[in-house]
């Protein structure tokens, strides 16, 4: 056998084994997601975006849980996103050989493979215990200090994409650097960091474990951000656990709730970077 012969070989099985990896990969999704789609869309109705939710035994919605749910995800992000893009930038075009951004990645890097429920004890001795009990903005806190590593790494991996030759045109141009910054590397960039900032939705949009040690639960309505406040993943952790089959499928409900409201924001938000793009070029 020669070394041709060989090396096919070794492809065709190389290949053989990601296509089959990536077959138990796509079968294991999608039992998933049927399961989710099949208990959970028999609980769908009016209701469960009309009603709080319910105390054992009686019949109810996750209005409350759907607003807190939102609340918190959009104020994490709002603290979380700018500093997370501002500190990437940092990371990519002024501190690229400085001795702090090694110290800065490395901090990320820890940040990132965290358990959030570390973040979660953080903040709860941070806030919690100084308010002297469970807050929202506390929740939102702690899903903010998620969503930045995600937005550093994926800003400061986006903006280095960037083509070296378009900053210096900018530059030669007389152009400052926060300029060449704003007009020129962040339009280039704009598709990236918005899937950044996606991803940190993503990621915070379904973390329990923090805010069960921040903003914990409210079975009633709640706009107060100093208070308990009732969110979807604590309220699922809390149903799926339960011996109530009405909690239970709420649960499930909630879960799929969670799953397609990310999907149609990943769609929504793709669609609007194709037409900026396409704007652009035109």
């Amino acid at each position: 056998m020669n070394r041709r012969t060989i090396r096919q070989l070794t492809n065709v099985l190389a290949l053989g084994l990601s296509g089959l990896a990536t077959a138990i990969g796509l079968f294991l999704l999608g039992a998933i997601l049927w399961t989710l789609i099949r208990n959970g869309l028999a609980g769908v109705s009016l209701k469960l975006f009309t009603a709080m939710t319910p105390p054992p035994g009686g019949s109810g919605g996750l209005l409350n849980a759907i607003y807190g749910s939102v609340v918190m995800t959009v104020i994490g992000i709002l603290i979380g996103g700018p500093v997370g893009m501002l500190a990437g930038t940092y990371l990519a075009e002024y501190g690229r050989s400085a001795r702090i951004s090694a110290l800065i990645r490395f901090v990320n890097d820890v940040l990132l493979s965290a358990p959030s429920i570390i973040i979660g004890l953080f903040v709860y001795e941070l806030l919690v215990v100084r308010m002297g009990h469970f807050s929202a903005i506390a929740g939102a806190v702690a899903l903010a200090i998620i969503a930045m590593p995600v937005t550093v790494r994926t800003t400061e991996d986006m903006l280095n994409l960037v083509p070296q030759g378009m900053k210096d045109a900018s530059t030669a141009m007389g152009a400052y650097q926060w300029r060449t910054i704003t007009n020129v590397i962040y339009p280039a960039a704009r598709s990236g960091i918005l899937t950044g900032l996606l991803l940190a939705v993503a990621r915070i949009s379904g973390e329990t474990a923090p805010l069960l040690f921040t903003a914990l639960n409210n079975q009633f309505w709640s706009s107060h951000l100093a208070a308990p406040m009732a969110n979807l993943p604590v309220v699922i952790f809390q149903f799926a656990l339960s011996p109530y089959p009405n909690w239970q499928q709420l649960a499930w409900s909630g879960a799929l709730l969670i799953t397609l409201s990310i999907l149609i924001l990943s769609i929504s938000a793709r669609l609007v970077v194709s037409s900026l793009n396409s704007g652009g070029r035109h």
